[in-house]
């Protein structure tokens, strides 16, 4: 009943599950002790006993009662203790350990998943450390504790109360695996709809560029009748569930009063019969409620597996060696996501330490996957990348990242200041270096106008455009003064005048950089020193702009196929 890989996280908070479940004994013991008071001050009236002798029961139990209350509020502090703990180092976890994989995606989760696990997953796992498990251990000590301070008195009632214990677990355990399956189901409807959410309004715009709101509307309201069909599901099986243990718990104590009562009858003493019938329910009240506890600790070990397949997931490996010349090689490199297509093929390429290199060809030959390759979020399967001489793996992540910019279509602006922007990249930066790096890209005047370096950035850089988001994101990367640059795709869906401007920058900065281009529009790439043509996986031509069109192949008909088609487009525009 128990996760063992789970239960492996609380690590040193372990103390805090035990001394939870040893105040609980002693608020047990307290809580039967403040019973048998009550027992023994109804025996002394019954028996016309003098007022005085009721004092001494009487501040018994008023102590008990003290001892009672004092058991449950340190028990509650100890489980707040231990779930605030146990979130806290979760969560701890789950960054470092996203941190560590760095630019590694999460296999199988999305960013709505990712979050949710972090987020909610941690808080349903709360649960389970701070309420399911001390409970489980109480539950199973409890019993116990009653039946050694009941045999003495009638070891009959006290064995078949006993014995009825059990019956409990055994209904747990007898819908734990029907439990189990729909909770891994409603799990998984819940991140599914959360995706489906966080999808549809990152795509509000297109959703209604492409009028299929409505249809959109219609799926995420299907999504949302899965997932309340789900929960009414869950609810049943734990109402179900509930009223077993019900049956059971009440059952079992009728039968332990029965014979209590039974042995008032055979000449047992009042006192002690009455002593038995009021505790005969406390031996299943502690199974019940670890029985009420089962159903959150499901979602819980639910959340908690994920969390597991997310700290599960292999690192990637890096060494300690320093970068000390930034030329990068690929040597024979295969790589495939599926291990059944290959993306790269004995692919060889070279990056000089400066000027500009290019990858082209068309879409699905494999260009990103290079560019996955030189961060390192993915490894080749065959092959070998290296940086100045010296393996990819075998650098410090640290100081390779610190030599390494990747610009991307999709490069991601923070919601803060344009400074604090800038200062990410570059803690030192002055603002006479962004005004800088600014001017260069055409933004100088834009950002002047508007708020100065204070101006603050918008979510997804909403409040400027797309073309103005590209050029800060070069303009940051400029000030973060690296080594090598990747542009890949960089000016995709902007206008002209910012690729151009762009373009003009990459031009520049490969004169005392390396930059590598990665692009679809082959324009961009003609001033590059070297282009290679990628096709089917393979290099299939490598050299300057005019030795390719010179050689009259595959990159020349793709670039004259572009050219044609961006004469006709502006000839259509005039």
């Amino acid at each position: 009943m128990i996760d063992k890989d789970l239960f492996r996280f609380l690590g040193s908070n372990k103390k805090y599950v035990f001394l939870t479940v040893a105040v609980m004994a002693v608020g047990l013991i307290a809580n039967i002790s403040i019973t048998a008071s009550i027992c023994w001050a109804i025996s002394l009236a019954v028996n016309n006993a003098e007022p005085k002798e009721f004092i001494l029961p009487a501040i018994l139990a008023a102590a008990l009662i003290a001892v009672r209350y004092a058991c449950s509020r340190i028990s509650g502090d100890l489980k707040d203790t231990l779930g605030r703990k146990v979130k806290k180092d979760l969560r701890k976890q789950v960054y470092d350990k996203i941190v560590r994989l760095g630019v590694r995606s999460t296999d199988g989760m999305s960013m709505a998943g990712l979050t949710q696990v972090a987020m909610e997953g941690v808080e349903q796992l709360d649960l389970y450390y701070s309420s399911y498990i001390p409970q489980f251990f109480y539950s199973m000590l409890a019993p116990f504790l009653l039946f050694f301070v009941c045999v003495g008195i009638d070891w009959r009632v006290s064995l078949v109360l006993l014995c009825c214990v059990p019956l409990i677990p055994v209904s747990i355990v007898a819908v734990s695996k029907y439990a189990k399956k729909i909770f891994a189901k409603y799990w998984g409807k819940y991140t599914s709809m959360g995706d489906g959410f966080l999808d549809s309004v990152q795509g509000l715009k297109e959703l209604k560029i492409f009028k299929a709101d409505a249809s959109q509307h219609i799926k995420m309201n299907e999504n949302a009748e899965e997932f309340r069909k789900i929960t009414m599901k869950v609810l049943v099986m734990q109402l179900a569930s509930t009223t077993i243990m019900d049956l059971v718990a009440y059952g079992g104590a009728g039968v332990g009063i029965a014979f209590a009562v039974k042995g008032a009858m055979d000449g047992l003493e009042v006192s002690k019969a009455l002593f038995l019938i009021l505790v005969a329910v406390e031996f299943f009240l502690p199974l019940r409620a670890f029985g009420s506890a089962f159903h959150v600790a499901m979602n819980g070990a639910s959340a908690g597996r994920k969390i597991l397949s997310l700290l599960n997931t292999p690192d990637p490996v890096w060494g300690e060696n320093q970068v000390d010349d930034t030329e990068i090689k690929l040597d024979n490199v295969t790589f495939s996501y599926d291990k059944k297509r290959q993306i790269l093929d004995s692919v060889s390429m070279q990056f000089p330490s400066k000027g500009m290199t290019a990858i082209v060809g068309e879409s699905g030959c494999g260009k990103s996957t290079v560019v996955n390759l030189l961060t390192g979020a993915l490894r080749s399967d065959a092959g070998h990348i290296t940086v100045g001489g010296k393996p990819i793996e075998s650098l410090d992540r640290g100081d390779y990242y610190s030599h390494l910019s990747v610009v991307s279509y999709n490069t991601y602006v923070f919601n803060i200041s344009v400074r604090e922007n800038f200062l990410l990249a570059n803690k030192d930066a002055t603002d006479e270096e962004i005004y800088s790096s600014l001017k260069s890209v055409n933004l100088y005047e834009f950002i002047l106008e508007n708020g100065g370096l204070d101006k603050i950035i918008s979510e997804d850089a909403s409040n400027i455009s797309g073309g103005q988001k590209q050029r800060l994101a070069l303009a940051i990367n400029l000030v973060a003064d690296k080594s090598v640059y990747v542009f890949d795709e960089a000016t995709s869906n902007i206008d002209i005048e910012s690729e151009a401007i762009i373009m003009k920058n990459i031009k520049a900065l490969s004169e005392k950089k390396s930059v590598i281009v990665i692009s679809h529009r082959l324009e961009n790439v003609v001033a590059a020193d070297k282009i290679y043509f990628l096709a089917d996986g393979k290099v299939k031509e490598t050299g300057a702009h005019s030795e390719l069109m010179a050689a009259n192949k595959g990159y020349a008909d793709l670039y004259s196929t572009q050219k044609k088609l961006e004469e006709g487009y502006m000839e259509v525009r005039e």
